[in-house]
């Protein structure tokens, strides 16, 4: 893999994202399809707190978003980490690492709680997510719902999805 770089998302970056997004999840079988749906959604009603790109010296070849969620027990400053998207033939060659990794740095910065996600427990846990049974999100399997506390104690209670995400489901 050639040198990329990690930037925030311009405007002319959104169809580009749309297309890579599409590629990425396309044919996955955790994937409903809705994932370049659910960012353009994000971005059109201001979800869209942090999106970043990364991009090698041709083209974006991955993308990750960052969306607030609502706490049953009011807690502030909790957001969804998702879609992660990498360019299919660049997977595994640390892209998607890297995004999440300043995805957080940046979450820390900007004064967040904490992150939630729905994915691969084997995967996130090397970013310090885990499962925490007194965060709950219905509907899928519940080791797949984690959370990474990055200041303050962990809540507790219901976690909703902005609108973007449909049924209130998080993107894998």
């Amino acid at each position: 893999m050639s040198a990329f770089t990690i930037r925030p998302e311009d405007t002319a970056d959104h169809a580009a994202i749309h297309a890579l997004t599409a590629k990425a999840f396309a044919g996955q079988p955790q994937s409903d399809g809705n994932e370049p749906r659910i960012v353009d959604e994000l971005r059109e009603s201001g979800d869209l707190v942090l999106s970043l790109v990364a991009e090698d010296a041709e083209r974006i070849v991955g993308h990750i978003a960052f969306s607030p969620v609502t706490i049953s027990d009011g807690s502030k400053r909790w957001f969804a980490l998702g879609p992660v998207s990498v360019k299919p033939d660049l997977q595994r060659t640390g892209i998607g690492n890297a995004l999440i990794l300043r995805g957080i740095a940046r979450m820390r910065q900007d004064g967040a709680n904490g992150i939630v996600l729905l994915g691969d427990p084997d995967y996130y846990a090397r970013f310090g997510f885990e499962h925490d049974p007194e965060l709950r999100y219905p509907g899928p399997e519940p080791r797949y719902f984690q959370c990474l506390v990055l200041s303050g104690e962990p809540p507790r209670g219901k976690v909703s999805f902005p609108a973007a995400f449909g049924t209130n489901e998080a993107s894998r």
